[in-house]
C-alpha cells in the first residue's frame, strides 16, 4: 500500500480549485492535479506493509492527542512553487496564516513524531501546509507559470478541519486515485 496522512479539502471547495487552476491551463510542460481529490498532506509514509495499518493508525490516534488541536477553520488562498519560482516542480495553493496555518503545522509536527518512531523516513524538509496543484513535467512554459504565481492572489475558501486521514494512493494511468484507510477525529 501506498500510504500518506491528509486533512482531505470537502467537495465543496473542488470547483473553486478547479477555477485556480485553470490559470494555468496555457502552461505546456505541467500536469494539473484532480481537484476533487485535493488535501493538505501532513506526511507521506510511501508504500507500506498492510499489515502496519492498526499500528499506524494508533500513532495518528497518539499525535492528535499530543498536538491537542481542536476542530479548526483553514483558508486556502494565494499560490507558491517548489523548490523555487526558478526550478519549479511543484505549484500550489498555501494556508493563509492565522486560519488554519498553525494547527496544521502542529498535527504535521506530531505526526512525524509518532510516525518517524516507527521507523518512517523523517522530512528533509520544513513543512509548508499546501494543497497540491500542478506538477511541472519540463519547463516549456515556466515564465507563464512564474507570471501567474507572482501575479495571482487567489482564495480558494474555508473549510472545517475535524478529521485527519490515513489515505492509500494508487496510481493508474489517469492518475493517483486515494481511498481513506482510516480516520482520526480531533
Amino acid at each position: 500500500m501506498r500510504l500518506f496522512v491528509s486533512v482531505d479539502l470537502p467537495p465543496t471547495l473542488a470547483d473553486p480549485l478547479a477555477a485556480v487552476q485553470a490559470e494555468f491551463n496555457e502552461a505546456d510542460g505541467l500536469r494539473l492535479t484532480d481537484s476533487s481529490q485535493a488535501h493538505v498532506t501532513l506526511k507521506f509514509l510511501g508504500d507500506t506493509d498492510p499489515d502496519r495499518v492498526d499500528e499506524i493508525n494508533a500513532a495518528i490516534q497518539r499525535a492528535v492527542g499530543n498536538a491537542a488541536v481542536d476542530p479548526f477553520d483553514c483558508t486556502i488562498e494565494g499560490l507558491g512553487v517548489f523548490p523555487s519560482l526558478e526550478y519549479i516542480s511543484v505549484v500550489w495553493a498555501g494556508v493563509r496564516d492565522g486560519e488554519g496555518a498553525d494547527e496544521l503545522t502542529r498535527l504535521h509536527a506530531a505526526v512525524e513524531t509518532e510516525l518517524t518512531a516507527l521507523g518512517f523516513e523523517p522530512e528533509s524538509h520544513d513543512f509548508t501546509p499546501h494543497v497540491t496543484l500542478a506538477r511541472m513535467d519540463d519547463a516549456r512554459d515556466k515564465p507563464l507559470v512564474q507570471q501567474v504565481v507572482r501575479e495571482t492572489e487567489p482564495t480558494v475558501g474555508t473549510f472545517r478541519v475535524d478529521s485527519i486521514r490515513l489515505t492509500e494512493s494508487t496510481l493508474t494511468d489517469s492518475g493517483p486515485k486515494y481511498e481513506t484507510v482510516t480516520e482520526v477525529d480531533l
